[in-house]
């Protein structure tokens, strides 16, 4: 059986190796442990890398972990690699990308029936940025297509799962609806 310092390094490796996040449970079975016992070295490793002050941190997303460069070593890192292409999100590209997260799995007619205009642009840029993706067919006539939302959308957002979504206030939401209609009308009325 290995030490504790040996399975974190077998951790870290297998980390860097995969560049990508990794499921507790394929880490768990490739070092013949348990899963919860991987989560919590894994955590211990996360709350080291903070304190050591280092350039690489492991995040967790959903059930799994990923190491990745820590956000303020960008400024460093665009001087001796290619600057990476900044995504922008628009305040369209958000409002839709907030109706997908809270609605998911949502079709590109439902969240057109909540914004109240075509989405097409803007669902086509969010599956482009990979911050969406298709998660199968609605089993209703023409099979629509069901969008949610990616682990790069996690990331971006820097939450773990979405679960950890901002709880909408069910009075604003009211406010902001009637808000809507009172424009609508106002638009109608010219």
């Amino acid at each position: 059986m290995l030490e504790v310092k040996e399975v974190e390094a077998v951790i870290e490796a297998i980390l860097f190796a995969v560049g990508e996040s990794v499921e507790a449970g394929r880490i768990a079975e490739a070092i013949g442990q348990d899963a919860e016992s991987v989560k919590n070295i894994v955590r211990n490793m996360m709350i080291r890398y903070e304190e050591d002050n280092r350039g690489i941190q492991i995040i967790e997303v959903g059930n799994s972990f990923q190491l990745c460069t820590k956000s303020n070593m960008y400024e460093y890192l665009i001087k001796i690699a290619h600057v990476p292409k900044k995504h922008i999100l628009t305040d369209v590209l958000l409002e839709t990308l907030s109706i997908i997260a809270y609605k998911q799995p949502i079709t590109r007619s439902e969240i057109e029936k909540i914004r109240g205009v075509n989405c097409d642009h803007p669902v086509n840029k969010l599956v482009e940025y990979n911050l969406i993706q298709e998660m199968g067919r609605l089993d209703a006539p023409g099979r629509p297509i069901l969008f949610g939302t990616t682990e790069d959308f996690l990331r971006y957002f820097g939450i773990g799962t979405l679960d950890d979504l901002p709880i909408l206030n069910q009075e604003k939401i009211e406010d902001y609806k009637q808000e809507a209609e009172e424009e609508i009308q106002m638009v109608l009325s010219l």
